[in-house]
């Protein structure tokens, strides 16, 4: 799909919408589902930066790290947020979230520092 049919100022939004689900759920004391709700919205920024790259959206997380890998080839600006991206991917995703092993002090500061990822994604897609 292209930007012809795709908000990407919509896609950010979402993205900003995830990240305060992330902070509901991190006052609430679930930690794994604040993971997953950063991680949720780690991957919404990247699509929308991915796209507003690209002009292609990609339909899962995989694509999108993959792609976001891709564009940061040419683009040595967008490396601190390949990796991370892959270090969120490794810790919210797969360990907190899946294997429901969430290290407190570096989950929470991840889930944090969420809103530093889309900010930066959101910079980086102008």
């Amino acid at each position: 799909m292209t930007t012809a049919g795709i908000d990407v100022p919509g896609i950010f939004e979402d993205a900003g919408v995830m990240y305060e689900a992330a902070l509901e759920r991190l006052a609430a004391g679930d930690v794994r589902d604040a993971a997953e709700k950063a991680w949720c919205a780690t991957v919404r920024a990247t699509e929308a930066l991915v796209l507003a790259r690209t002009g292609d959206e990609p339909h899962t997380s995989t694509s999108a790290g993959r792609r976001l890998r891709a564009v940061a080839q040419s683009d040595a600006a967008l490396l601190p947020l390949r990796d991370s991206y892959l270090v969120r991917q490794t810790i919210l995703h797969g360990e907190c979230f899946y294997h429901d092993y969430c290290d407190a002090a570096e989950t929470e500061r991840l889930i944090r520092e969420t809103r530093d990822y889309l900010a930066e994604a959101r910079r980086l897609s102008a």
